[in-house]
């Protein structure tokens, strides 16, 4: 590892001056007035007037050209400062660490020579990392602006404090940049060095867990040539990815953009992102250089958000304002800039609460550094800052507003509310097409309106504006294509032994045939760019392969690609991506069957006993319903009380064959008749139908039924050899392994079920529909489906995961289904005789029950209820008007002869009610006649003299 050398580099260096003896030394007097002590014991009793402050950049870089300026008007504006640090001023020490490690430490050991409390810088990660070891051991405080390597967080360096981005988020942004577009595969091209190794290993986490990856790490070495990035772009571009996240540093970096517009790679299918590096190479200057511009054109990148505040006008304004000075070497600033200037600010108001706090700056010898006369290395002047720790503290509990917004640190030392801009490069400008933050996400809203709201990282919400990409087209490009290199598509077919219209191996140039070959080819005909593609048999042909076999070797990338009958699976799916189904399957049970005996009693079974029951009952309850509405006025239904009997019972079954031959004379009689013998209809067509598909459709029967009775009962159970079945049968259905028997096609299903059970062979066998359609048309409907399809699944092309393959050719077999083409194939290879599909030939029909009918009789029942009601309501009315004392109206009873008719005056009345009913109605209406006639011939006596 890298920093590992450098750390090792810098350990060598130390152990130089290991065996230099301690000896006290006269301090001599440092630049400025600092407050030191020879000793931890002396100390000064007033607060000093000036305080050493060094500053760790690279002066000749685009960082350091922005930064340098930045730091010393941020030193210049404390110092005159009234209520910062009153009385106190920041001497700045600077040192240019020449973009180099080892020229880095050892300009940072020169510093730390000056008694400085603390270090502004360095912009470098891989610097950042040597010089936290030596400031660690001097306890001074490293406030860097631009070393964004997420592993310097750790706990390993506790004095280093950044007060920059984390590339830790900038790697969440473009994670969300990238999925917002659906791409799953990036290709990363870095400097391979601390701060592009560790961004990169960051951006490889983030895009892992929303199941995205880096399909190749390009990196090359800081300070390649161009002829090394144009042997790394070159190989880049073979490969099929077409998405590049670039993360390089911003001296270097547009040489990869050289390099892929001599190469083509800027043209159109392309997509290119840059993190950080690129917006603070274009902000250092306010004039776009035209040739830069067109190397960039449609790339989208990632700045550093900053918050445009009036302290941040102010601070532009000053800046133009200063642009003749001889420390301003560029006519603009980054936003590396703008954090340099805020972090001598976190400094300043830190120092000013350590200091009005009473705390000291005291300095002291390390006892590890020794002087040796074998060296001429010197180190002992450098001394630990005794209140180095409490300083810390301050720093990491500084907050205030500044030019790059809020200032404030969370726990693990970084910057609270990061956040990107989002911009795209195009034309002569460069455009804002939205921002990006750990609040909310990808959005058109600008973060500071977002913090109020509650926090919704949602990728559904996630929104920007359009983007013009490579190529100046707005569509968003597909991200991938098949790679130049030569190497075809590797699809894996399995090679089976039976059923071989679905898939098999041909003497052909293309070496495979069937059903699913002719489906894939025609869906890879349909997609708008080419698919070089060789197929590889997958097995012997002596037995079917494993299927799971299969899908594990796609996974492991032994294959691209699985074409053949693959049926989708939950376990498949976990591994693999499949596209659309384009054949529907499930698994059926197939049984021998044999013709069913004939019984005497067959002309029962279309009603169930209940419906028997209350189908007679009704006959009763309808032809006595009739009868009592008839018989006062049809002499048909009168006579002797035996006769009666047998007229209802006559009349009411021979309305089932409607041959009753008495007439019905009362409107009411008649209406109950009518809806009857609808219902008897219904009742005779019910029956008629259901006893004929008794005796001529069920004429072959099975035990089994179906899934449940086949589980239950204790006979064994073939299954095609190498498909989910014999899986699905004994892990979901928990059916003992003993039961189940492999077979390995058309032929040996046919043998096995004509053994049976007893005969060594299998009861029953479990398949999927369409190898069963297939059996069937083999066998010409020798055997037959019983149940219903069990399982609902489908066959679909098995790819690696996140193959984009997988979803094009999803939506070539969605067209193929809706022109027609995807049935044609169908019929070509699988086409089978209707009987492959006729369950119920094998199924016994249900008898017809109560709940078929029960609405009818319902009806049927309500009818007569309110003829009977209507009946007798009337013919209670008639008998109130025709009484016995209307008989006699001149015979006067005796009161003791009342009496004694009293207690069984009700028997008399009903007696006399029924007597009243069974007369004629005639009778009774020539009885009412003579009775007005009778009384008034009564009057006319009683009112002569």
């Amino acid at each position: 590892m890298l920093m590992m050398t450098r750390v090792e580099i810098l350990l060598v260096f130390c152990m130089c001056v290991m065996v230099v003896q301690l000896m006290p030394m006269v301090v001599k007097g440092k630049t400025g007035n600092t407050t030191v002590s020879r000793s931890p014991s002396s100390s000064s009793s007033r607060m000093p007037s000036v305080v050493n402050v060094g500053a760790l950049f690279t002066v000749n870089s685009v960082i350091g050209r922005s930064v340098k300026p930045a730091v010393a008007a941020a030193v210049d504006d404390v110092n005159n400062s009234p209520t910062v640090l009153r009385g106190v001023t920041l001497n700045l020490i600077q040192h240019d660490t020449n973009c180099s490690g080892f020229l880095g430490t050892i300009e940072a050991l020169q510093l730390m020579e000056n008694d400085v409390v603390a270090a502004i810088g360095p912009q470098s990660s891989g610097i950042a990392h040597v010089i936290s070891h030596v400031v660690n051991e001097l306890q001074v405080p490293l406030l860097s602006f631009g070393a964004t390597d997420p592993t310097l967080s750790s706990l390993q360096y506790p004095y280093f404090i950044r007060t920059t981005q984390n590339d830790y988020h900038q790697m969440s942004a473009i994670t969300d940049l990238v999925l917002h577009f659906d791409w799953k595969e990036i290709i990363a091209i870095f400097v391979d060095d601390d701060y592009g190794r560790n961004g990169i290993s960051a951006l490889g986490d983030a895009l892992a867990n929303k199941r995205a990856r880096i399909s190749y790490k390009a990196s090359f070495t800081p300070g390649a040539s161009l002829a090394n990035v144009t042997e790394l772009l070159t190989k880049v571009n073979l490969m099929e990815c077409r998405v590049y996240v670039v993360h390089v540093n911003p001296d270097t970096g547009l040489n990869i953009f050289h390099v892929a517009k001599k190469l083509g790679m800027l043209t159109s299918g392309y997509v290119w992102v840059t993190t950080d590096w690129l917006p603070a190479v274009l902000d250092s200057s306010e004039l776009s250089d035209d040739d830069t511009m067109d190397l960039i054109q449609g790339v989208v990148s990632l700045r550093q958000h900053t918050t445009n505040s009036v302290i941040k006008k102010e601070f532009i304004k000053k800046w133009k304002s200063k642009q003749g000075n001889e420390r301003i070497q560029t006519s603009s600033f980054n936003s590396y800039a703008l954090y340099a200037y805020d972090s001598v600010w976190v400094l300043a108001h830190a120092l000013d609460k350590f200091l009005k706090a009473g705390e000291r700056i005291t300095f002291s010898y390390d006892p590890n550094i020794r002087r040796t006369n074998s060296t001429d290395i010197q180190l002992s002047s450098l001394r630990v800052f005794n209140e180095g720790n409490k300083l810390l503290e301050m720093i990491r509990d500084t907050r205030f507003v500044g030019l790059t917004g809020e200032v404030k640190f969370d726990e693990d030392k970084n910057l609270v509310h990061p956040a990107y801009d989002v911009i795209n490069i195009g034309g002569t400008g460069v455009r804002t097409v939205g921002y990006w933050s750990n609040h909310s996400g990808l959005s058109v809203d600008s973060p500071e309106s977002l913090y109020g709201k509650r926090m919704n990282r949602s990728s559904a919400d996630h929104r920007l504006y359009s983007i013009i990409w490579p190529g100046e087209t707005s569509d968003k490009p597909r991200g991938w294509v098949f790679p130049n290199n030569g190497k075809p598509l590797r699809v894996a077919v399995p090679y089976r032994h039976s059923y071989k219209e679905v898939v098999t191996k041909d003497k052909s140039t293309q070496g495979v045939r069937g059903y699913c070959i002719d489906v894939f080819e025609a869906a890879v005909s349909l997609l708008p760019y080419p698919v070089p593609r060789k197929y590889i048999l997958y097995g012997d042909g002596r037995m079917n392969p494993s299927y799971n076999s299969l899908v594990n070797a796609v996974a492991e990338n032994k294959y691209d690609a699985a074409v053949g009958d693959v049926t989708i699976t939950t376990n498949r799916t976990r591994i693999v991506d499949f596209t659309q189904p384009y054949m529907e399957s499930g698994l059926v049970v197939v049984v021998a069957v044999k013709a069913a005996k004939p019984t005497p009693w067959a002309f029962l079974k279309p009603f169930t006993i209940q419906m028997w029951l209350v189908t007679g009952g009704f006959f009763l309850f309808v032809g006595s319903v009739v009868w009592i509405l008839e018989h006062r006025l049809n002499h048909e239904f009168r006579g002797p009380p035996s006769q009666q009997v047998m007229t209802i019972f006559w009349f009411s079954f021979s309305t089932m064959f409607f041959s009753h031959r008495e007439n019905t004379v009362s409107t009411l009689g008649r209406m109950v008749l009518i809806l009857w013998l609808f219902v008897v209809l219904i009742i005779n067509s019910s029956y008629t139908a259901s006893l004929t598909s008794i005796l001529t459709v069920q004429q072959l029967t099975s035990h089994i039924e179906g899934i449940d009775s086949l589980t239950s009962s204790n006979e064994p159970i073939g299954v095609q050899d190498g498909t989910f079945a014999y899986n699905y049968l004994v892990r979901d259905l928990q059916i003992a392994e003993s039961r189940i028997k492999p077979l390995r096609g058309e032929e040996e299903y046919a043998n096995a079920l004509r053994l049976g059970p007893k005969g060594g062979g299998v009861a029953a066998i479990v398949d999927e529909l369409p190898y069963v359609e297939l059996f069937m048309r083999y066998t010409k409907c020798e055997f037959r489906i019983v149940g219903q399809e069990f399982t609902k699944s489908g066959w679909g092309f098995a790819f690696q995961r996140d193959s984009p393959l997988a979803v094009d050719l999803s939506t070539a077999i969605l067209q193929l289904s809706e022109n027609g083409e995807l049935q044609r194939i169908h019929d070509k290879w699988l086409a089978a005789p209707s009987c492959s599909t006729q369950a119920t030939d094998v199924e016994e029909s249900s008898s017809l029950s109560l709940s078929n009918f029960w609405g009818l009789f319902l009806i049927c029942g309500v009818a007569c209820f309110i003829s009977l009601s209507i009946f007798f309501g009337r013919m209670l009315c008639q008998y109130r008007q025709f009484t016995p004392d209307e008989e006699e109206p001149h015979e006067v009873l005796e009161p003791d002869s009342q009496t004694r008719r009293g207690r069984p005056s009700r028997l008399i009345s009903f007696r006399d009610f029924m007597d009243f009913y069974d007369k004629k109605d005639a009778e009774v209406k020539e009885a009412r006649r003579n009775r007005r006639e009778a009384r008034k011939e009564f009057g006319e006596h009683s009112g002569s003299p």
